[in-house]
C-alpha cells in the first residue's frame, strides 16, 4: 500500500463569507472557485478551503499557522490590511519571540487565529 498523501486541504469557517474573501485576498491568497459555497486559498505551497459556514465556538477556536522566511515582511504587510479599517472585527498582536522563533498573530473577520511564525 502506498501511504503517500497528494493533499491536506482544512476546511476554514467564515461569519461573511464575501469579507472573509476580501480579506484573505488583501493578504495576497489567490482565490479560486470550488463547489458550492467554498472557495480555495491558495499562497506559496498552502492552501485552505474557505467556507461560506460558521459556528461561532468552532471559529473562536480554530487556528491556522503559517511557517514564513520573512516575519518582518509579513507583519507589515497584514498590519496594513489590519489597519485599512475594511473588515470588522480584525486585529493584530505585535511580534515577540518564542522558542526561538518571531511570532505574531492575526485574527480574521471570523476570530480564526492566523499565526506566523518565522
Amino acid at each position: 500500500m502506498d501511504r503517500t498523501i497528494n493533499e491536506l486541504l482544512v476546511y476554514t469557517p467564515s461569519l461573511d463569507f464575501e469579507a472573509s474573501k476580501g480579506f484573505y485576498a488583501d493578504l495576497g491568497f489567490e482565490l479560486t472557485e470550488d463547489f458550492g459555497e467554498t472557495m480555495d486559498c491558495r499562497l506559496g505551497g498552502a492552501c485552505f478551503r474557505l467556507q461560506n459556514y460558521y459556528v461561532k465556538d468552532w471559529a473562536d477556536n480554530f487556528m491556522m499557522k503559517f511557517d514564513v522566511d520573512d516575519i518582518r515582511g509579513w507583519f507589515e504587510h497584514a498590519k496594513t490590511v489590519v489597519e485599512s479599517e475594511k473588515y470588522a472585527n480584525v486585529r493584530i498582536s505585535d511580534p515577540e519571540l518564542a522558542g526561538g522563533s518571531e511570532i505574531f498573530h492575526v485574527w480574521d473577520p471570523s476570530g480564526v487565529l492566523l499565526i506566523f511564525v518565522g
